[in-house]
Parts: structure tokens; C-alpha cells; sequence
């Protein structure tokens, strides 16, 4: 990937929250081979040990966007480790419960609200200031395709997507001013444990098989397929590069077109 794209190099800074391990992991690499200079923080020792050996240029914090004092340390140790913030990729998430509405528990909605939005605007808050004195830059939150339809047993986490969409679109208007591009991308289901969590707990609320489940979630795409996190590392360096410089406030579906996320035959 090296080259392909035009204003990514040694002299940009990337933050990539839960950047250690699953999709976050693959858009710090591709910001990597790009030559930036990455840093992440994620929730797991383990994830950013193993991080740490395969990338030993980047940096990294413990921490837990949906704790503004972790947050506050984030960016403290960001400031000391490159004194500047070019491009930040909200990607910090969680899948919330898998339940009809009236069995969601309080400390389910709260937690799953905690991380999916409340964690990027305490993030987005303090990387501005960065992001301004840099001169500008790109922000990318990383929403999904329940960010646009309604998803039968997934409450709280759509509430969050469709949410961090109008953040998305706020915050372009806030920033453009300052050259300061703000993007939403809204990947399908992504292959991976994430996606198989989530089918199997489909499968248990709805009393049928987790084959059952993910047909339909295939059945959901008008191309029938599941997303790789590459395609949403691709996408990322597109519009963080000067290949984006003219897209901002936009929600962008990488989900082979959802026709709906309904899971009824």
C-alpha cells in the first residue's frame, strides 16, 4: 500500500482509538505502511503489547475512551510522544446486548452509550485543538450501516450510530472553516469474532440456529457478503489523504448496499 496515497507520509500524526487488535488494528497498519506516525490506545494490555512488537515506531496508551480521565492521560501522553495530531480515527466500539427493548438492562444501554458515543465525543474534544494547530486534518468515526436503518434487537448501539452520524455532520460544519474534514463511515457486518458474537447471540434471543442468522444477515446486502476490515482500512486512507481533501460531513456505507437489517424472512 505504500505510496498510493497522495499526503500520507512520515510527517503525519494518526490516532486510532482501539487501535491494538479487530478493525482498528487494520486501519493502524495501513496508516503505518503509509509511513505515518501512529499512535493507539485500546482497553487491552495483552492487544497493545502485541501491537507494540509488530510496530515497534508507534506509540501507545491503556485506555478507556468512555473514562474522560483515561481520555485526558490519552492525550497527554499523545502530546509528549509527537506534539501534533494530523488525522483521528474514532473506532472505539462495543456491540451492546442483543435484546428486545423492555429486557435491555439500565448498565447495558449506559455502557454500550459510554463507549459507541459518549467515549468519541470525549476523544474529538481533545484532539481538536490539535487538529487546528496542525492546520488542519481529517476526522473519521467509524459509525455503521444500523447508524442508517433500524436493527431489531439492537437498541442502544443503533442509538449510538445514528447519533455519531449527526456529530459527524455538526462537526464538519464546526470545522470546515479550519480545514478540519469530518467523515462517518458505515460498514455491513465485518467477518471476524465481533460479527460471530453478535449472530450467536441473535440465534439464542430468536430460538434458531446461528447459520440461520448470518444467511440473513447476508440476505441483507444487495451484493450478499460480509465486509473486511481492510475495505474500511482503504477507505480511511482515502479520505484521510489529499485523495479526500473535497469530502467532509458525508456517511459512507461499505456494506454492499444494506437493503434492510430487519432478520424476519
Amino acid at each position: 500500500m505504500s505510496g498510493n496515497y497522495r499526503g500520507l507520509s512520515a510527517q503525519t500524526v494518526a490516532l486510532v482509538t482501539a487501535g491494538a487488535s479487530g478493525i482498528g488494528r487494520t486501519i493502524a497498519a495501513a496508516l503505518a505502511a503509509q509511513g505515518c506516525r501512529v499512535h493507539v490506545c485500546d482497553i487491552s494490555a495483552e492487544a497493545l503489547a502485541s501491537f507494540r512488537s509488530d510496530f515497534p515506531s508507534a506509540t501507545a496508551t491503556l485506555a478507556d475512551v468512555s473514562n474522560p480521565a483515561d481520555v485526558e492521560r490519552l492525550f497527554a501522553e499523545l502530546q509528549r510522544a509527537t506534539g501534533r495530531l494530523d488525522v483521528l480515527v474514532n473506532n472505539a466500539g462495543i456491540s451492546g446486548p442483543t435484546a428486545p427493548v423492555e429486557s435491555i438492562g439500565i448498565a447495558d444501554w449506559d455502557q454500550t452509550i459510554a463507549v459507541d458515543l459518549s467515549g468519541h465525543f470525549y476523544v474529538t474534544r481533545l484532539a481538536v485543538p490539535m487538529l487546528k494547530a496542525a492546520g488542519g486534518g481529517s476526522i473519521v468515526n467509524i459509525s455503521s450501516n444500523a447508524g442508517l436503518y433500524g436493527c431489531p434487537l439492537r437498541s442502544p448501539y443503533v442509538a449510538a450510530k445514528w447519533a455519531l452520524i449527526g456529530l459527524t455532520k455538526t462537526w464538519a460544519m464546526e470545522l470546515g472553516p479550519q480545514r478540519i474534514r469530518v467523515n462517518a463511515l458505515c460498514p455491513g457486518s465485518v467477518k471476524g469474532p465481533r460479527i460471530d458474537r453478535v449472530i450467536d447471540a441473535a440465534a439464542q434471543e430468536l430460538g434458531v440456529s446461528p447459520a440461520e442468522v448470518r444467511q440473513s444477515y447476508l440476505d441483507q446486502s444487495s451484493l450478499g457478503l460480509f465486509v473486511d476490515a481492510e475495505d474500511i482500512a482503504q477507505m480511511v486512507l482515502y479520505l484521510c489523504s489529499d485523495l479526500g481533501a473535497s469530502i467532509s460531513g458525508q456517511a459512507l456505507g461499505i456494506d454492499g448496499h444494506t437493503e434492510s437489517l430487519s432478520t424476519k424472512s
